[in-house]
């Protein structure tokens, strides 16, 4: 891509810089050095025969691969150069089906290693690239022969199915349309067939549920509806029936449907979304987690009748369950307001719970943490906006909403380590689901479709105005902070208020300039961006409309911009477009650039370097003496 302007790493400012305020201590038992210690524990996947955990930990510069022995040994590390990857954009090892082999990504190419590496052999296991025939491949799902693998490359502009082995060999396409991506492959027990998910590109809202014989490579869609998403089919054990999750009635429910098309219907009818479901091992049910307002809960779904057992719910989030070859028990990640990202595994019968992994160090421990609680207010034309909010013990008067990034995305009962550090130092801190979020429904998630920056604007503003009537809250003591869409909130916000409700606002890697911004990210987050506007050529006006640099001119208070210069899901020409407009208009702003950071902040000592900015930013303009 051509850079018009070479960014360098830097820091800029306009005005008056915030300082660090020596009257202010962190609170008792906190710094922001233990914030930045929490390595992140996730992705996990348990082997075949439930010996074994692989799962990733996200370290100070490394995202490696580890395997843990379930019998009580230490994990063992089996990748040693897999840079640092966001969490919520990464995929999971993938174990074979004999427990022989796992596969997962590094550096944009599938590799695979031999479970055996604990004992350090076949040349200490180091891992193999297999996809050396492309430029990049990733989606690695194996054939039931443990031999066979389908991985996922670009080509003619959309993501095809390529068939391959564990030996690297030349592959065979199993999918060559360029009517839309093919994502998601999933073999059947047999190995004759596979589904796969197919977005559309002439329908950027749809997602199809597609069955492609691998023989002859006839292919039907087993379910398909315009502007609905269907997505994670996957096979019962037993091979008679495929089940998926489908948006149809405006949440997402579980479906069922046979391989050759027959018996589809609607399984569960909870009115909550299905966020992720496995099936069990005799194929009679289904470990399902159902997101709650922001709690993600643990449950059990009878395939037979669809009805739904609570395993284990309360004000947290469960993810990816994995089930025992025998369906004894299931393995599962947890995280909380009040707890880190662990690995824990539960007896399905007795519901006994077992922590596997340890990441919450004990000078965390002994912090007294907030659970938030879930508020509702009214925004500028009556929809009710979900938040959570925290509330200190002892207020010191100043406030933060904090916008999550998406849009499409949930704040809920998640690990938010900042959020407790500042509510610790006595900051209210609240955070807005704004119109488009996840996990209230169809009609929410679109409801700012054509309208990015304007009804979401205000539910921030209106976020701002629920805060004013607390008792324990200045009016005048109020900041906005949020990063990705969270940041282009923030900028939105500053720039369209005629009533200036924020005193200042803490920008990560937000958006300025919807048009530019389109034109030089990668090709996913441009597909992204039209699912909800269009193409800039067809709805240049709600582009335009939608980019708070046409309003940099109206923006009063000071603003924190951070940005990693290898960005590309928002590219950092956004924040130096934003910055040259705050420079022509003489507005106060500071601005530091990262010379070696993607979307999103993920080196510890680039953490520690914002969390210092941002804490020494708000402090000193939301705390008067």
């Amino acid at each position: 891509m051509d850079k018009p302007v070479k960014l360098t790493e830097k820091y800029e400012r306009n005005g008056w810089p915030s300082v660090k305020r020596p009257d202010l201590k962190p609170p008792a038992g906190w710094n922001l050095s233990l914030l930045t210690s929490i390595e992140r524990i996730r992705s996990h996947a348990l082997s075949p025969d439930g010996g074994l955990i692989s799962f990733i930990k996200d370290g100070e510069s490394l995202s490696d691969v580890y395997l843990l022995p379930l019998n009580g040994h230490w994990p063992a590390r089996i990748t040693f150069d897999r840079p640092l990857a966001p969490y919520w954009d990464d995929e999971i090892p993938e174990w074979s089906p004999d427990g022989k082999w796992l596969a997962f990504g590094i550096k944009g190419h599938v590799h695979i290693t031999p479970a055996s590496s604990l004992s350090a052999v076949e040349g200490g296991g180091l891992p193999k690239k297999i996809t050396d025939f492309t430029t990049a491949a990733s989606g690695p799902r194996w054939m039931p022969d443990s031999n066979g693998m389908i991985v996922t490359v670009e080509r003619n502009d959309a993501d095809q199915l390529l068939l391959t082995d564990r030996d690297g060999s030349w592959p065979r396409a199993l999918t060559t349309d360029t009517i839309g991506d093919h994502w998601d492959a999933r073999p059947s027990p047999d190995g004759k067939f596979i589904t796969y998910t197919l977005r559309r590109f002439d329908d950027l809202n749809r997602l199809d549920i597609v069955l492609l014989e691998i023989a002859t490579g006839k292919s039907v869609t087993l379910y398909g509806k315009p502007s609905t998403r269907a997505m994670s089919a996957k096979w019962s054990p037993d091979g008679q029936w495929i089940a998926f999750a489908s948006q149809e009635t405006g949440r997402e429910e579980l479906y069922l449907v046979k391989p050759n098309g027959d018996g589809l219907h609607q399984l569960t009818n909870s009115g909550h979304d299905v966020f992720q479901f496995e099936w069990s091992p005799s194929s009679k049910r289904l470990a399902a987690v159902f997101n709650r307002n922001g709690a993600f809960e643990l449950s059990l779904v009878e395939a037979e009748s669809g009805s739904v057992s609570e395993l284990r719910g309360g004000a947290g989030m469960h993810s990816n369950p994995n089930w025992a070859k025998d369906g004894s028990f299931i393995t599962f990640e947890y995280e909380s307001p009040l707890l880190p990202p662990d690995l824990y595994r539960m007896d399905v019968e007795t519901k006994k719970v077992t922590q596997s992994t340890f990441s919450n160090p004990p000078a965390m421990q002994v912090n007294k943490l907030v659970l938030p609680e879930v508020v509702s207010y009214k925004s500028y034309d009556g929809l009710g906006i979900p938040a959570f909010l925290y509330k200190p013990a002892k207020s010191n008067g100043a406030a933060i909403v904090y916008p999550h990034g998406g849009p499409k995305d949930q704040y809920g009962f998640i690990w938010d380590e900042l959020a407790q550090y500042f509510v610790a130092k006595g900051y209210t801190y609240l955070a807005p689901n704004y119109r488009g979020s996840t996990g209230y429904g169809r009609d929410f998630e679109r409801a700012n479709y054509d309208n990015w920056g304007v009804g979401d604007t205000q539910d921030c503003l209106h976020a701002a105005k629920y805060l004013r009537t607390m008792k324990d809250v200045k009016p005048d003591r109020i900041g906005i902070m949020g990063g990705s869409y969270g940041g282009y909130m923030t900028s939105c916000s500053l720039s369209r208020d005629p009533e200036y409700l924020f005193a200042c606002g803490v920008m990560k890697y937000g958006d300025s300039n919807l048009v530019s911004s389109w034109a030089e990210c990668e090709k996913r987050l441009r597909i992204y961006t039209e699912i909800f506007l269009g193409h800039p050529a067809d709805k240049f006006d709600i582009y335009l409309k939608g980019s708070p640099i046409t309003d940099v001119k109206n923006v009063q208070k000071p603003i924190l911009i951070l940005h990693g210069l290898l960005d590309t899901v928002v590219p950092p020409e956004a924040s130096e477009e934003w910055v040259e407009g705050l420079k022509r208009h003489d507005k106060v702003f500071e601005y530091k650039t990262y010379d070696d950071e993607p979307h999103g902040f993920l080196r510890r000592e680039n953490q520690l370097d914002a969390y210092e900015r941002i804490e020494r930013f708000l402090d000193w303009y939301l705390l008067p003496k």
